[in-house]
């Protein structure tokens, strides 16, 4: 069972197994499925589906960041967002929803309206404010590092020292956030695959995701179909690489990761059910 509460934010299980947050995308851009969840309807189904084949955290996203995403501003955002979220969360009361989103108003009106997390892919980089929306509704945060907008993060790969460079922002953006009253316990740290990284820092990622846990916060991986696990696999069609999806999903499992962040939830699940096994 779910617990909307946000004084109970957490899923059942959380941090005894690699709980799933399923990606449930609103805009017409996202690299993978923009544009498939056109209707209440679509989205509704897509949800159910979701409770129905084990998911942790519902994700809800009206901006795209893939690479080259066109920022359609908070009022628009909001615009697209907040129809879908009312109604995902009057059918199902007792979900854990995360919004996806770096805008301090989405982000104030999202919660306002039912929603439990906020996940936001600039750590309070782009807009800071964001930091005194969560410290007032004491929601869990996670900061992820990038670089950049989407415009930029292709062209922002070089590191001094990949692993020091991100836990250092890492380290800065979770001080700015707990200076504004965030809770640490709260935290939830994205190292950011994907972020402006290029296949191989990806990869030194996985690797070494040790690196990362010794820091004590819960980590978040989202991997999914990524353009590269499409590279190594050489596949373009991003939906066809959720093979590649379930072999990080694994990793997740064995190194003790609190959550993945993917598209096909139910696969997912299935993987991980018989990985936790092994491994937890």
């Amino acid at each position: 069972m779910l617990i909307s509460n946000n004084n109970y934010p957490w899923p059942d299980g959380w941090g005894q197994k690699t709980s799933i947050m399923g990606i449930i995308n609103l805009t017409p851009d996202s690299f993978s499925d923009g544009g498939d969840l056109g209707s209440i309807e679509k989205v509704l189904n897509q949800v159910n589906y979701f409770v129905s084949h084990g998911v942790d955290v519902i994700d809800l996203g009206a901006q795209s960041t893939k690479p080259g995403a066109i920022e359609i501003g908070a009022k628009n955002e909001s615009k697209r967002l907040i129809p879908y979220l009312k109604e995902i969360r009057s059918e199902y009361p007792n979900i854990l929803i995360s919004i996806d989103t770096f805008n301090s108003e989405v982000a104030y009106e999202a919660l306002s309206n039912g929603a439990n997390w906020i996940n936001d892919v600039t750590g309070g980089r782009r807009d800071e404010e964001i930091l005194d929306v969560v410290s007032e509704f004491k929601c869990p945060f996670v900061i992820t590092h990038s670089r950049g907008n989407s415009k930029s993060m292709n062209n922002l790969i070089s590191y001094d020292d990949l692993f020091v460079d991100i836990i250092h922002s890492l380290e800065s953006l979770t001080k700015k956030a707990i200076s504004k009253n965030v809770s640490k316990d709260k935290i939830i740290w994205d190292p950011g695959i994907g972020f402006s990284k290029d296949t191989n820092q990806n990869l030194d990622i996985l690797r070494n995701i040790n690196f990362f846990k010794k820091f004590e916060f819960p980590l978040l991986i989202g991997a999914s179909r990524k353009r590269f696990i499409g590279e190594i696999l050489n596949e373009p069609n991003p939906k066809e690489r959720d093979i590649g999806t379930l072999a990080i999903s694994c990793l997740c499992s064995q190194q003790n990761i609190h959550l993945v962040r993917v598209h096909n939830v139910k696969i997912n699940y299935q993987v991980l059910k018989v990985a936790d096994q092994i491994f937890r």
